[in-house]
């Protein structure tokens, strides 16, 4: 993947051209253009925009957090190849991705979160006290689960107004995602 620096310089751009662009106040009645700040309005769209992106990505970094658990868990516990060989996968990708997240959020300013959400440790908790077989099901059901959840998250955050790079970046994870999510079901087979 390409250093977030470039879009991380993009999105400041934007941001910029954005807030040039909505302070602008051009008066109809007397033809006079007075440069301000910008429209309360324009402010709170924007803030409410980042919010948004700034939530996204927290989401993401909290669900990678828990994806490299489960998948280092899936290495040690599981009882079949398929179901280590996942394991390792879901390690790779999810630190690959919750790097790019980390690098978008904080230049973005957002507060990078260290753990878990509470449900996806309840599940983490629940799949690695069983063994085995029961182990193998549980994690491939959560899998299928998490990963179709996630799916859906991504695909809304294409179509949002949020930053380009935050939408760039979750149009480049979604095959990933999708990978996940048939070798998810292929174990449950």
């Amino acid at each position: 993947m390409k250093s977030m620096a470039i879009p991380a310089l993009a999105l400041a751009g934007s941001l910029a051209l954005a807030t040039a662009a909505c302070s602008k106040d051009n008066t109809a009645d007397t033809g006079a253009t007075t440069t301000g700040t910008a429209t309360p309005a324009a402010t709170e769209s924007a803030a409410a925009t980042n919010d948004h992106a700034g939530q996204f990505l927290t989401d993401v970094i909290q669900t990678n957090n828990a994806e490299i658990k489960f998948g280092q868990a899936a290495q040690d516990m599981g009882s079949t190849q398929a179901v280590k060989d996942f394991g390792k996968m879901l390690v790779d990708d999810h630190t690959k991705a919750n790097e790019q997240a980390t690098e978008l959020a904080t230049s973005m300013n957002v507060t990078v979160p260290a753990g878990v959400k509470p449900d996806d440790m309840a599940a983490y908790d629940k799949a690695t006290a069983l063994s085995g077989a029961a182990f193998d099901k549980e994690f491939a059901a959560d899998m299928v689960k998490g990963h179709q959840e996630a799916i859906d998250k991504f695909q809304q955050e294409t179509g949002s107004s949020d930053p380009a790079p935050v939408t760039d970046f979750a149009k480049q994870t979604l095959p990933t995602l999708k990978k996940h999510l048939q070798t998810a079901q292929s174990l449950q087979k």
